[in-house]
């Protein structure tokens, strides 16, 4: 079952009623969205980010603005007492390690779970006296193919499958791109992709892994909506109660309405700062 939202949906609405009425959904978290990929779900006092910190915008994606920057390495509030952090892959608009780096430094108690590749990366600009910050880094080292793997901490379940960057298998073959399933505190279960690519072969390899458990909240690639195959695989692989698109480029229009008419009715972040409510199921 999809739902489609409207970008303006209320960030204070806590219940969603089921288009069948067989079904309602209430919310007991929400995902902000920070910029390109970057997202931040908080649920109670457990708080995850994906992709928050990056210096390239390639021209087309949006950066995360300054002020929202400068509240991450504060922790200030909504961005305080973060639990854990997840980096999707190794490129210059999901991770920069110079600004992770800072990042470990200024804010001390969450942990770090990343690709290998990422890892290395920071490990590379990393001095001696930065040794002690690896002790709360884990690094992902997955290679195509593999089975997926779990890591638990702190009332996080985290489910980890290297899913190939979208041009595979012609280009970007070496890069670690890394599906993150979060479930926080045993209740609110949510899919970061990062730039997985849309071919079915990917998800078919582990039907059980994605069957396994509920996933409340999806943040795709916004290419999954345009491609035939890539809704297939959201409605019949991964069935999210609710699929936000993520990675749209600064010029799609915020108005759902002046987009162009093969992306209407999905929801999409466009603008840093906006929030949704993260449905979950109690039959009746």
């Amino acid at each position: 079952m999809r739902y489609f939202f409207s970008p303006l949906v209320s960030a204070f609405t806590i219940a969603l009623t089921a288009c069948s009425g067989e079904a309602s959904h209430t919310t007991t978290a929400t995902a902000h969205y920070l910029a390109n990929e970057g997202v931040m779900v908080v649920r109670g006092d457990t708080k995850v980010v994906f992709d928050p910190l990056f210096e390239n915008s390639y021209g087309q994606y949006q950066l995360p603005p300054v002020e929202m920057r400068a509240a991450l390495f504060a922790g200030l509030p909504p961005y305080d007492g973060v639990d854990a952090v997840f980096i999707s892959h190794y490129h210059g608009d999901h991770f920069s390690p110079s600004e992770m780096l800072q990042f470990l430094k200024a804010q001390t108690a969450f942990k770090l779970v990343a690709p290998a590749q990422a890892v290395e990366a920071l490990r590379k600009i990393a001095s001696a006296d930065d040794a002690k910050l690896f002790e709360r880094v884990v690094p992902v080292a997955l290679a195509y193919g593999d089975a997926p793997i779990v890591i638990e901490f702190g009332g996080l379940l985290i489910e980890a499958v290297r899913i190939p960057h979208s041009g595979w298998p012609a280009s970007r073959t070496d890069v670690q791109n890394i599906a993150f399933r979060v479930t926080l505190d045993n209740q609110v279960t949510v899919l970061h992709m990062g730039d997985a690519d849309t071919k079915d072969v990917h998800f078919d390899r582990d039907p059980e892994h994605w069957a396994k458990r509920q996933t409340h909240m999806a943040f795709p690639p916004y290419w999954y909506f345009l491609d035939p195959v890539g809704r297939d695989i959201l409605d019949h692989r991964l069935t999210p109660l609710h699929s936000v698109g993520v990675h749209v480029p600064e010029a799609m229009p915020d108005d759902p309405a002046q987009r162009p008419s093969e992306i209407q009715g999905f929801d999409l972040f466009t603008e840093p700062g906006e929030t949704r409510p993260i449905p979950t199921s109690d039959q009746e």
